[in-house]
């Protein structure tokens, strides 16, 4: 095994040039948001490397976990990935994933060690997910519902990204559920978009919204799902003083979106496929970063 081996896998399963911008956005909003709404000042740059840290390890813990449920699945359907085709192993990945908890946890309890209790309710949902929550044939056989139980670890994240601060700053305020709708909205967002195929790219065997409800009643949804994030955008943007500034911003952004799922849904192209997967990407970026960081902008301004 070679480190080229290791390289071309991150690549293609675990794009450390994507992810790791989205992941900084994502967990030092989650921080920000926490102390806007409760009117704190922000904590030390600690809780910020914790938050990197430990989203970037869970995330790519998420990654491992999926290639051991799924490996039978791309054996069969997707032999060109890189654990059914030979490149890397999956014992590999799997010790890979094992070596990152102890990381994980060292970071959460070198920050503030009752952030432990968060992680842990992370790992356990992560842990009924991977095992598909003892029904695997009955939830796959049900896609919205697979979807959904699957995307609730996203607002878990974010408890435990946003704990870093409520929980060592004296407890969390009572907006920030909309906080963590938006993660949850955005984490279908990300998904539904990722799988919007275009019909020459869709795989037998292999489930897609597109295949599920066809490509204009799924980018109907997934449009949708962006609106729902961008009022839910509006409603955090209420509570942390910059409401207009989030509407405006949000607002164009899902313009934007709405013509990249009306141009798919009119031609479901390889190209508008491709389209989709990158702008549902932009999207939940720039809702992170509009939610984190428009109010310290609007106050300097």
């Amino acid at each position: 095994m070679t480190l080229a081996a290791l390289w071309t896998y991150q690549k293609e399963r675990f794009p450390l040039a994507k992810t790791a911008p989205l992941l900084a956005i994502f967990s030092a909003a989650s921080v920000c948001v926490s102390a806007q709404l409760s009117a704190r000042p922000l904590p030390g740059w600690g809780a910020f490397v914790a938050g990197f840290i430990i989203a970037m390890m869970l995330f790519f813990q998420m990654r491992v976990c999926d290639e051991y449920k799924d490996l039978e699945d791309d054996k069969q359907f997707r032999p060109d990935r890189p654990i059914p085709r030979g490149l890397v192993s999956l014992g590999l990945i799997i010790w890979l994933g094992v070596g990152t908890l102890p990381i994980t946890a060292l970071a959460a309890w070198l920050w503030h060690p009752p952030v432990l209790w968060l992680l842990a309710l992370v790992w356990l949902w992560l842990a009924a997910m991977t095992t598909e929550f003892g029904v695997p044939q009955w939830l796959k056989a049900r896609p919205v519902l697979y979807l959904l139980s699957h995307m609730a670890i996203m607002p878990l994240i974010d408890l435990l990204l946003t704990g870093l601060e409520w929980m060592r700053g004296g407890g969390a305020a009572s907006g920030l559920w909309m906080f963590l709708a938006l993660s949850f909205v955005n984490g279908c967002v990300l998904e539904i978009g990722r799988k919007l195929w275009a019909p020459v790219n869709e795989i037998a065997g292999v489930d897609s919204y597109s295949k599920l409800w066809g490509p204009v009643k799924a980018a109907l949804v997934w449009w949708v799902l962006v609106a729902l994030s961008c009022g839910l955008l509006a409603g955090v943007g209420a509570a942390t003083g910059v409401f207009w500034v989030s509407v405006i911003l949000g607002g164009a952004g899902a313009c934007l979106c709405g013509a990249s799922a009306w141009a798919y849904a009119k031609a479901p192209t390889p190209k508008a496929e491709t389209r989709m997967d990158t702008v549902a990407g932009l999207w939940v970026f720039a809702c992170y970063a509009i939610a984190g960081f428009a109010p310290f902008i609007a106050r300097g301004a």
